[in-house]
Formats: C-alpha cells, structure tokens, sequence
C-alpha cells in the first residue's frame, strides 16, 4: 500500500502549498515514485505543478469522497501527498483527506492565531478517526514554519504544542524568501532543507537533520 500524506490546517495562508511541493519534491528526490494530489479547489498546487515542470505528477481531486477515490488512483505510487482546503473551502474535503491518510503533517507558524486554530484541527483529525474503517488514527506531526531565527516565540510555541499532545517535528522552517516566493517557480534541492528532515522524521525513513531550521 502507499503512504498517504495529507497536508492539513483549517486556516488559509498557513504554507500548506508550500509544505506539499517541498515535500514532494524531496521524496521524488530520495528515489520514491511521488504522486502529488491538489484537493483544494484553489487548484494552487496544480498551476504551481504546470508551471514549474514537477518531476512528478500532480493530479486535482478536490471531492469529499477523496477517501473513496485515492485506492483509484494510487497505482504502483509509493508516496502520495495531499494538499488541503481551508475551512472556508470545503471541511469535508480535509476530513476525507484524514480519513485517507496513514501520516498527516500540521504545518503551523508560531503565533497566537494559528496556535488557537490548532484545536479545530484535532477536532477534525478525531471526527475523521471515528469515521476510519480501523478506528487508529493516522501518524501525525506538526511542522513549525515561518520561525525567526533566534526568536523565543518558536521554543515556546514547541512547548506549548507538545504540551496540548501534538507530536512537534524536531526541524522547523525558517522564515525565508526561497519559501516565500516559490509558488510557480521550480523546486531545487528540496532534500537539504526542513521540509525534507521533518518527513523523514514523520515517515520514519531515514535520519533528518540534527540542527532544526537550518
């Protein structure tokens, strides 16, 4: 069976895009045949996808029945990643994503808005396990993004993550243009960067980087 990695924040602008290309990107990198799948009727992944010439396919499957629907498509893939909607654009969607998922990644920036907003993901993460054929929900881990080099607020936002019970990625993300202003522009050496430490450390396929951030 593949792994299934869905991107998941109910908050727009939270790097969700971002996180599924670089991800993508250094799986494609460490060999693995990736399948990029756009369930956000944005379709921001897929023009990104078009436009940049992804090693890769990237498919849109923005439907509730995405769950339904992804063993169809799967094929001899051995890693699919999945971008999400907002809440604005379809919960449904992001809970069906859940409910395919055997690995969830939260990508979150410290600051006071995307930490309230973390409750409504574990809602949505328990109401999509209760609806899970097995009942075990997937593997999930929350990807601090956008942090300032030596600010306090990404140590005390770690803590105050973990201490709510959200397993909190040991490499986080810095705040820089190369992630800011990559949307539609290609992907080079997404293996040496937080993005691909952080889901080998999910994935548990190989060792990420010992110093987060770099």
């Amino acid at each position: 069976m593949s792994l299934i990695l869905s991107v998941i924040n109910l908050k727009g602008g939270s790097g969700k895009t971002t996180t599924c290309g670089f991800v993508a990107h250094a799986l494609h990198e460490r060999g693995l045949r990736v399948l990029a799948v756009d369930a956000d009727p944005q379709a921001s992944l897929t023009a990104w996808s078009a436009v940049a010439g992804f090693p890769f396919p990237t498919i849109g499957l923005a439907t509730g029945a995405l769950h339904r629907e992804l063993p169809g498509v799967a094929g001899d893939f051995e890693v699919i990643v999945v971008d999400t909607p907002p809440t604005e654009h379809g919960r449904t969607i992001a809970l069906s994503a859940v409910r395919a998922a055997t690995h969830v990644l939260v990508p979150v920036a410290p600051t006071p808005v995307e930490y309230q907003r973390l409750a409504a993901v574990a809602t949505l993460i328990e109401d999509a396990t209760d609806l899970r054929a097995d009942g075990v929900p997937p593997v999930v881990g929350v990807l601090l993004v956008r942090t300032v080099a030596g600010a306090a607020s990404t140590e005390v936002y770690r803590r105050a993550i973990s201490d709510d019970g959200w397993s909190v990625l040991r490499p986080a993300v810095p705040r820089l243009e190369r992630y800011a202003q990559v949307i539609g522009e290609p992907v080079v050496g997404a293996s040496a960067t937080p993005y691909a430490w952080s889901v080998a450390e999910l994935l548990g396929i190989g060792e990420h980087a010992e110093v987060a951030g770099g």
